[in-house]
């Protein structure tokens, strides 16, 4: 349900989950445990945050419509402990949420934001046991595409570098109201104890995998040209007439190390 006093606002990319077959289907994918700290991002009118917050009896919840608090307020009455935190989860500082406990995130995410989402709390994994998101179906299939698919890009690559990524399954848009015009899917984020790769410099290979990708139709010699020469990209074992979307995360660590060792010996 939606309530009757509160109707989807757009600006916050508001599309209210309310099938109890998919929401049971995810909150058994979640497996919340009572000695476990989850955060729901996103609450909205509470279609998880319920049962969330019945298994684990206590919850911390991220929501930037403070409209909707006193609904969820009222729905999880006598479930639990409830810490809303009212504010842009675009700004929070999950460290300090989680005050030195490992948190398990969760929630429908808002389409709109979905992807600076991910890549904001990528900058926080070190408080993060594991993610479970709804998403977009064509954002779950770049976070989990392999080199030479249609989908495969840079969030892909920049998650996969840090997280495990798995596809769990797809929601029909009957699931939400109002009902989006795209199908949805649920995916499991498991952050690396280890990096599959050794990078040099995160930095660096964030903006060299961008650079790629801001120009995926031309070839590595063209897209990388003024960070490496063809000579170096051979030297790598790698050809410079390849296009961005054929090269693994080993390729991307070899090129982005090569370019900090430039960078390097330049000084």
């Amino acid at each position: 349900m939606t309530g009757p006093a509160h109707r989807p606002r757009k600006r916050f990319g508001q599309n209210f989950l309310h099938d109890p077959a998919v929401i049971g289907r995810i909150i058994r994918a979640i497996d919340p445990r009572p000695d476990e700290h989850l955060v729901e991002i996103g609450p909205g009118l509470g279609a998880l945050t319920r049962p969330l917050l019945s298994a684990v009896g206590h919850l911390a919840a991220v929501e930037i419509d403070r409209d909707v608090i006193p609904h969820l307020k009222e729905i999880c009455d006598g479930s639990g402990e409830l810490r809303i935190h009212n504010l842009d989860v675009l700004k929070c500082d999950f460290a300090t949420i989680a005050a030195g406990q490992a948190l398990r995130l969760v929630g429908n995410l808002p389409y709109n934001i979905s992807t600076p989402l991910l890549f904001h709390l990528l900058k926080q994994l070190p408080v993060i046991r594991d993610m479970h998101f709804m998403v977009q179906k064509e954002v779950a299939e770049r976070l989990a595409a392999a080199p030479n698919t249609e989908h495969y890009g840079r969030l892909g690559i920049m998650v996969q570098l840090r997280c495990t990524v798995e596809l769990l399954f797809t929601v029909g848009p009957g699931a939400f109201k109002p009902a989006p015009k795209v199908d949805s899917a649920v995916v499991r984020l498991i952050p690396h104890r280890e990096m599959p790769v050794k990078i040099i410099d995160e930095r660096r290979f964030a903006e060299l995998v961008t650079r790629a990708f801001s120009q995926r139709r031309k070839t590595l010699r063209n897209a990388l040209k003024g960070l490496l020469t063809t000579e170096q990209i051979e030297a790598l074992g790698i050809d410079p007439m390849r296009r961005p979307e054929t090269l693994g995360l080993a390729d991307y660590a070899a090129l982005s190390n090569a370019l900090s060792e430039n960078v390097r010996q330049e000084k």
